[in-house]
């Protein structure tokens, strides 16, 4: 297993690129916003896309990683249920598209102890 500094450092790149795809592509991102969330779906994918390039910041700087890894677990716990409805709404497409859709909902536990491993990082 990666040290937890290089293991939150790559965990950082990645919340910075999906955070980036919020905003160049925002339409994937728009269709799985559950819909008993008040407001637009762009405005949670715009702040989702916040949230995530924040938490990639706060990850790639020592003196904040552990509490932004630890937001991070909570980050991707908080949008569990998005995936879900991704699978939901996915029920019906090809088999392929089933896979990614049923895929993100148990990727987030891998996810989740990512982030833990990354909170152990010395600061």
């Amino acid at each position: 297993m990666p040290r937890p500094a290089r293991s939150a450092l790559a965990l950082a790149g990645l919340l910075a690129a999906a955070g980036t795809a919020h905003f160049l592509v925002p339409r994937p991102f728009d269709s799985i916003v559950p819909r008993a969330l008040p407001g637009s779906p762009r405005t949670w994918t715009r702040a989702s896309g916040v949230a995530e390039l924040a938490l990639a910041a706060g990850l790639a700087v020592p003196g904040t990683r552990r509490a932004s890894a630890r937001a991070t677990a909570f980050f991707f716990v908080a949008v569990l249920p998005g995936n879900v409805k991704m699978a939901y709404d996915w029920r019906h497409r090809s088999t392929a598209a089933k896979a990614v859709a049923y895929g993100r909902v148990p990727l987030q536990l891998p996810l989740v102890l990512w982030a833990g491993h990354a909170a152990r990082a010395e600061d």
